[in-house]
């Protein structure tokens, strides 16, 4: 690992550190509250690392699910990855055999600070990037163990903690709003997920709702290059940046 660029994803990354330590251990508790105790949380969220998915995971494991169930419900919770893995091809050119990682551990939060995040001069761009994936994750980690640990020693009523992942969601697009000059994207977005809403109900709303976005985007693509991405920086935020 380039300790160079380590050091500076860190402070990139803090936002989601103290998200994930949250959510992680709210994971960890809903788990250990239906038998799973600390290794299945570090072992779930070392090999699927996916938030919605594995707070759904909690829920299948507990009903006693089918593989088919499971499967399907996956694919429908991530089915957004698609489209984030494809405004990431250029990114993560060139990165070898990271790649597959980098692949892999594009999640909501870790997408968001990509998109954004520019690495530093003199440091190295896919160095900076896999930092941040590998930062991010270890995060996520650590918060679910300490989380299914402390749900072992404490009882806690874990009604209602799953709504900790909607708060982070909320905060990440707040971020990415005061980000780029261009609202036209978050817009689109939330025009989609209510007339699919509307169209199809709450249970079933997630498909339509991403291929309307994906439809829109391209079709607008050009407008939305011309018109730039972040927003400009005051001298403060580039010290705070740096």
């Amino acid at each position: 690992m380039d300790r160079k660029a380590l050091s500076a994803a860190f402070p990139v990354t803090v936002p989601v550190l103290m998200g994930y330590l949250a959510i992680g251990m709210a994971f960890g508790f809903m788990l250990q509250a239906v038998g799973y105790n600390f290794i299945w949380a570090f072992f779930m969220s070392l090999s699927i690392y996916a938030g919605s998915g594995q707070y759904l995971g909690v829920s299948l494991l507990s009903t006693g699910a089918t593989l088919g169930t499971v499967a399907l419900m996956t694919l429908i919770i991530n089915f957004r990855h698609l489209v984030y893995g494809l405004s990431m091809l250029e990114k993560f050119r060139g990165m070898g055999i990271r790649k597959l990682y980098m692949i892999f551990s594009l999640t909501d939060e870790t997408y968001a600070l990509l998109s954004s995040a520019q690495a530093p001069v003199g440091v190295n761009p896919r160095n900076f990037y896999f930092a941040i994936a590998l930062l991010d994750q270890s995060y996520w980690i650590l918060g679910s163990v300490i989380g299914a640990v402390a749900g072992a020693v404490i009882p806690i009523d874990t009604t209602g903690i799953d709504f900790a992942m909607t708060a982070l969601f909320v905060v990440i697009a707040v971020e990415q709003w005061e980000t780029y000059r261009s609202h036209l994207p978050a817009v689109l977005g939330a025009v989609a997920t209510l007339m699919s809403l509307l169209l199809v109900g709450a249970e079933n709303m997630l498909l339509p709702a991403l291929a309307i976005i994906v439809v829109a985007l391209l079709l607008l693509r050009e407008r939305l290059d011309d018109k730039g991405t972040q927003a400009p920086q005051t001298d403060g935020e580039e010290d705070a940046v740096c």
